[in-house]
């Protein structure tokens, strides 16, 4: 594991050690401290400073990337060149081409890539996926998606700005690290857009990237998804919803609130709460565990993050 970051402390890294025929061997940090520490509360047995040496690292199989984004294409390219799977934290990259760089050189080595894109193992949205092949809302009208999220406090301090705000660490703002998962998981449910529009505006000047964003997505079928996205609104008024029209009913369903998924068709209503794993990256870390042992597939490739990526690109007016 390359990264020692908060995502790595309950969300992933003990699921490692936690799964059948997996094992957490090795942990790098450019702050040696910060690894080793890291190691000693994780029961770790390996430690580098150089994050180039967890790659080189013969006991090492799979290398998970868990850095910001902006180092996602050196490490990827580092560990196919050593002819190594990769397991990259999302957003898989700063733009598409990034993504695409990654994904063909994988490719041309015959190695596979995985990316975070958790909610694709939970069983939270598998049964949202469930309901809507079921045909039960009938044909799907239209797809809602409000994400409305305030400010956090570090956004204020202009001289140290969270590196998720820092388009060269980033490759946007919170949309970039936000938004991706709530396209991501709609694409699965529902299918790859067919055609992606949207318009951006930085309302609240607290930082470079956009903090307002719209969108108009076209997905199979011709059901048409609106999104819209706002990283500064006040706390009393926070959102995250997706409301999900169809011929015979309506579902509601939160992307990170988890809140519990509401069907109401004709006269019923039915409230459905999942509780999440301990780990919520677990089920989807199983599922490369498994493939890698022959078994299965994971949803969540480096071709299906590209896909989010490239309407990320065109949501936000990214070319090349």
């Amino acid at each position: 594991m390359i990264g020692t970051g908060n995502v790595t402390e309950k969300k992933s890294a003990p699921s490692f050690n936690k799964i059948e025929n997996s094992r957490l061997v090795a942990v790098g940090n450019r702050t040696l401290k910060k690894a080793e520490d890291y190691a000693a509360r994780h029961g770790i047995p390996t430690v580098h400073k150089d994050p180039i040496e967890v790659i080189h690292n013969p006991d090492v199989e799979i290398v998970y990337i868990a850095t910001p984004p902006g180092s996602h294409l050196e490490y990827a390219l580092e560990t196919i060149k050593a002819g190594k799977p990769l397991y990259i934290e999302k957003p898989m990259a700063r733009t598409a081409e990034e993504c695409r760089i990654i994904n063909e050189a994988a490719e041309k080595a015959g190695l596979p890539v995985f990316v975070a894109f958790y909610r694709r193992g939970l069983d939270y949205f598998k049964k949202v996926k469930s309901i809507i092949d079921s045909g039960t809302l009938g044909k799907i009208l239209h797809i809602n998606l409000q994400q409305y999220y305030p400010a956090r406090s570090e956004d204020y301090d202009r001289e140290n700005l969270p590196w998720r705000v820092i388009p060269e660490d980033a490759g946007g703002g919170y949309f970039h690290d936000l938004g991706c998962h709530a396209l991501d998981i709609l694409f699965y449910i529902f299918g790859n857009p067919l055609e992606v529009s949207g318009k951006i505006s930085n309302v609240a000047g607290m930082y470079e990237p956009e903090d307002s964003l719209s969108a108009s997505l076209i997905l199979p079928e011709d059901v048409l998804l609106s999104g819209s996205w706002n990283f500064v609104t006040p706390k009393a008024f926070h959102r995250d919803l997706v409301e999900v029209y169809g011929e015979k009913g309506k579902l509601n369903f939160g992307i990170f609130s988890f809140a519990p998924i509401i069907l109401e068709a004709g006269d019923q209503k039915e409230t459905m709460p999942i509780i999440q794993p301990e780990h919520i990256q677990m089920p989807l870390i199983t599922s490369i565990v498994n493939e890698l042992n022959g078994q299965g597939r994971c949803p969540s490739t480096g071709r299906t993050a590209q896909i989010t990526s490239e309407a990320m690109d065109i949501i936000r007016g990214v070319h090349g």
